[in-house]
């Protein structure tokens, strides 16, 4: 090829990319933000045949009373657009659980909003209580939904980085990264991806500090019935708290539903009101049948609770006696159903390399947590896996693993 013509090509795929770009110019708050590494890492493992414990979703179907409770609900008709904020039987589940949970008596009707998913309910959260311009801390890693939306609403992002191996809340930085300009602290607690459980002693002193500051506090606490080693404890129930939270939270995780989509937001009426402005305007109403099946699933006794809990150790063991087996340095998860390790020892330079080597040599797909960080230089040293999924599946990965990474 003569440097003429390769000028030529070079100067062809120039015009195609500003071409490109201009026909699909994304807004500037999102234009940082790809494709989901959840979609990317599904798609690899497709592709290559990968066993997938990388995106959270279980490949086992939720109990059968909640989806004939479904089925049940569209045969009876109740199809049609929901009430904008839950469907009544729903909205009194929830606050009926709430009150089991953490001995909080809430308003159905006044302070429970039913959302699609907690994704939305996080959404609306943000988009309904922060203003453009306003400080919200993160503690990184965490859920990359928190970033993209808290940019879509204008928020300055600040983050206190929670460090292995146990990933304790370093309160010094904390306090020192509070300013009269921070508005909101996000809390997910058991949390992805590290499967931490934020202590009572940790979540007394943030607790102490946003009422001493006036900032408010979401909690996203979707894992709250995935709590191995120690008692969760929600934000809400803490003395003076109540009044200054959004408690977030889903059918999905605790019931295998995940395609569901069914979460809700609980919170004072000066709060849920700001949650409901922007949640009419994102979804307006949540799936009807599903929202009077997850009332049916709420209802069940505790004893389904305990039971989910002894089948997720059970996997738990399986996945992290493996792990370690491999010749990961595996972190503590006191609850959720993700396992944090170090890669470095299998010598690949960050943990996108080694997920690529994973997915495409061994078979095995993990999630990269530098997509978890503002800087990902901070997680380049950390892979998330999953155990939601069968032990069968679980103990194939496990095999996979030690057949090809131990020979590395």
């Amino acid at each position: 090829m003569t440097r003429a013509t390769d000028l030529r090509l070079h100067f062809a795929e120039l015009v195609v990319f500003h071409i490109v770009s201009f026909l699909f110019q994304v807004a500037k708050r999102l234009e940082r933000f790809k494709t989901t590494i959840f979609t990317q890492m599904s798609m690899l493992a497709i592709k290559h045949g990968a066993i997938n414990l990388g995106q959270g979703f279980p490949n086992f179907d939720g109990p059968e009373f909640v989806k004939e409770a479904a089925i049940q609900a569209i045969k009876d008709g109740k199809n049609q657009y929901a009430r904008g904020y839950g469907v009544p039987d729903l909205n009194a589940a929830v606050t009926a659980r709430f009150k089991i949970d953490t001995g909080l008596v809430v308003d159905p009707e006044k302070e429970v909003t039913v959302t699609s998913g907690c994704t939305e309910a996080i959404a609306a959260t943000i988009l309904g209580l922060i203003n453009p311009g306003d400080e919200v801390i993160l503690f990184a890693p965490f859920y990359d939904s928190y970033e993209a939306t808290l940019s879509m609403a204008g928020a300055k992002i600040k983050c206190v980085k929670l460090r292995p191996p146990d990933f304790s809340v370093p309160i010094a930085e904390l306090k020192s990264t509070i300013s009269k300009n921070t508005r909101a602290i996000l809390i997910n607690t058991p949390h992805n991806p590290t499967g931490k459980m934020f202590t009572r002693d940790e979540l007394n002193v943030i607790a102490s500090l946003c009422i001493e500051n006036d900032v408010l506090v979401f909690t996203d606490e979707v894992y709250d019935k995935l709590a191995f080693e120690m008692d969760h404890i929600s934000m809400a129930s803490l003395p003076g708290m109540y009044e200054r939270t959004v408690t977030m939270n889903s059918l999905g995780k605790t019931f295998s539903l995940t395609g569901w989509k069914i979460g809700w937001a609980i919170a004072p009426p000066h709060l849920t009101w700001g949650v409901r402005q922007a949640h009419s305007f994102l979804t307006f109403a949540t799936s009807t049948p599903m929202q009077y099946a997850a009332a049916t699933a709420l209802q069940t006794p505790d004893s389904y609770y305990e039971e989910l809990k002894r089948d997720y150790m059970a996997k738990k063991t399986i996945l992290v006696e493996g792990l370690k087996a491999v010749g990961f340095t595996v972190f503590p998860s006191s609850g959720t159903y993700f396992v944090v390790v170090d890669h470095t020892p299998f010598g690949l330079e960050s943990d996108v390399a080694f997920c690529e080597y994973l997915i495409k040599e061994v078979g095995v797909v993990a999630i990269p947590t530098s997509v978890f960080y503002l800087n990902p230089e901070d997680g380049k040293n950390l892979v998330r896996f999953t155990f939601c999924k069968d032990e069968g599946t679980l103990r194939s990965a496990v095999e996979r693993m030690k057949d090809k990474l131990l020979r590395k």
